[in-house]
């Protein structure tokens, strides 16, 4: 499979005063006592590495001491914020076992391990620069795909809960061989399903280091969800494919399980039962769907170039004179939505979002 390239090193966005206000109704705005700037003061760092001694590209950062204190503290403020109702009281059961700092990527996140010395019950939460791009594209997955998700925003700081789960690459290459053939059916069923999601919602670069397998247990086998974990590129490239999971090297051997495992009516079927439940979820959101495509429409979250050829794109494969017309991202994604909805049901699953 050919490799599909990133164009760019994608830049981030700042928080517009509509955005602001958008999470602030939807209380994902909200003060905390620590900035992702200040993370950025640490004095010293070791690799870390995982259980078969790889590079795990995260290194984990080490503060003077008369600053550790205070830092833990901030962070142990954030995770009862982020998980709690920001209550003190619980501060002498948390410890701060890790910060650990990922230089690979765009967001150059902070990983924050907490743990609770009762019990060794361990969680961990994110700090990264707070991107537009991004706020969206997590907005956009708490509503429209089947997971909620929880994150806070404060200026220039964004907080992202971890969300669980296999990474995909991880799980292609040392759990897929050893799953049966029914569960490697289920996975090729939700790989077409999780690809249609992320077309449909323009997330793209999913490769297989950017989403997890998520396993469950149901009663005498095992359900496999696919989730995504990145939403640095929401709604920014041009190339219609980079929105399209199934189109990266990285995921070939997912495809090649889709091509093995299903018949092409099945697929087209997965394909428009995702878009029926895409629709559903749109009616249930609606307002504050609503509410956030504005913000979108009167932001700057791409290149002109980008537009200009993303809209082009999908006016070929819709032959919808509307996207023509776009204006920006926000349009785009706009019309996206509004074709979704007043065609899913009729739509032909050879024409837009296939191939």
């Amino acid at each position: 499979m050919e490799d599909l390239k990133i164009s760019k090193r994608k830049p981030s966005f700042p928080i517009t005063e509509k955005l602001h206000n958008y999470l602030l109704e939807y209380n994902r705005n909200t003060k905390i006592p620590i900035f992702y700037d200040d993370l950025l003061r640490f004095q010293g760092s070791i690799v870390v590495y995982d259980k078969d001694d790889n590079d795990t590209l995260w290194i984990r950062v080490y503060y003077n001491e008369y600053e550790r204190k205070e830092i833990d503290q901030s962070l142990k403020k954030v995770y009862t914020i982020l998980h709690s109702d920001g209550n003190e009281n619980i501060f002498q059961f948390l410890s701060v076992d890790a910060i650990d700092f990922c230089t690979f990527g765009n967001s150059k996140p902070f990983r924050i391990k907490i743990r609770n010395v009762l019990n060794d019950n361990y969680t961990y939460f994110y700090i990264k620069t707070a991107d537009a791009s991004r706020v969206y594209g997590l907005e956009l997955e708490h509503m429209l795909s089947p997971y909620n998700l929880n994150f806070l925003v404060y200026e220039n700081t964004l907080i992202e809960e971890h969300i669980a789960g296999i990474p995909g690459d991880e799980f292609i290459k040392n759990f897929l061989p050893k799953c049966s053939h029914s569960e490697k059916t289920q996975i090729a069923k939700e790989f077409v399903k999780f690809n249609e999601r992320c077309m449909i919602r323009l997330l793209g670069d999913m490769r297989s280091y950017n989403y997890v397998i998520v396993p469950t247990h149901d009663f005498d086998h095992v359900v496999y969800k696919i989730r995504a974990i990145d939403f640095d590129q929401q709604s920014y490239e041009g190339k219609l494919n980079i929105y399209r999971p199934q189109f990266f090297k990285e995921n070939f051997k997912m495809v090649e399980l889709v091509t093995e495992r299903v018949q092409k009516f099945s697929i087209d079927q997965y394909k428009i039962e995702e878009r029926s439940i895409l629709v559903k979820r749109l009616k249930s959101f609606k307002d504050r769907i609503d509410e956030l495509l504005t913000c979108m429409y009167e932001d700057t979250i791409s290149n002109e170039e980008n537009i200009a050829l993303l809209k082009s794109k999908i006016f070929d494969y819709t032959q919808d004179i509307e996207f023509k017309n776009c204006k920006n991202m926000g349009d785009i994604l706009k019309n996206t939505l509004r074709f979704l909805t007043h065609n899913y049901e009729n739509v032909n699953p050879k024409g837009f979002y296939n191939n």
